[in-house]
């Protein structure tokens, strides 16, 4: 079970930023009117918030995890280098990390989406599936962590929700002025 919710925490912190950011970038970015501005943007900021997401990961886990076997060493007064358990250790960094890059860009795909395959409405749409799939991401954590689902997905969909009509109120202000 530990393991299961490890990797669901960087799935969900992963989907989550992505849909968030790129909900926001698209969203602001829209006042442009330019789609092909809008898909660039996103994209960008999408690998961009990847790539970040997966480094940052790779090097608070690491140094979260390597402390832990340091810290084991102490007492069993050896080193763990070239240990099965080192071995286990570096493979989870690696395999969380991937995870959390792959959520994120994954994510950071879904406000993208009616951008770049719908003719209109893709502003509404895109902030109606991401405050969906917040939703389902809601759901979905609080079933794993064994807690009350319709408030964890309330509370994420509200979240998505917030930050689109943020996002959108102050760049429509700034297009104003």
């Amino acid at each position: 079970m530990e393991d299961e919710i490890e990797r669901s925490r960087y799935i969900i912190l992963g989907s989550t930023s992505g849909i968030l950011v790129i909900l926001g970038v698209v969203t602001g970015a829209s006042v442009s009117g330019d789609i092909t501005f809008i898909i660039n943007a996103a994209l960008a900021g999408a690998v961009a918030l990847a790539l970040a997401n997966g480094i940052g990961s790779f090097i608070t886990l690491g140094d979260i995890e390597l402390g832990k076997l340091s810290r084991l060493e102490k007492p069993l007064m050896r080193s763990l280098d070239n240990t099965k358990i080192e071995q286990l250790t570096k493979r989870k960094i690696r395999a969380q990390s991937l995870i959390h890059t792959a959520a994120s860009f994954i994510g950071s795909m879904l406000p993208i989406l009616p951008f770049m395959l719908l003719d209109s409405q893709q502003l509404e749409i895109s902030i109606g599936m991401s405050i969906a799939a917040l939703a389902v991401l809601g759901l979905y954590w609080g079933r794993i962590m064994e807690q009350n689902m319709l408030l964890h997905s309330i509370r994420m969909a509200g979240l998505g929700a917030v930050i689109a009509l943020m996002v959108n109120l102050l760049f429509r202000h700034i297009q104003m002025t």
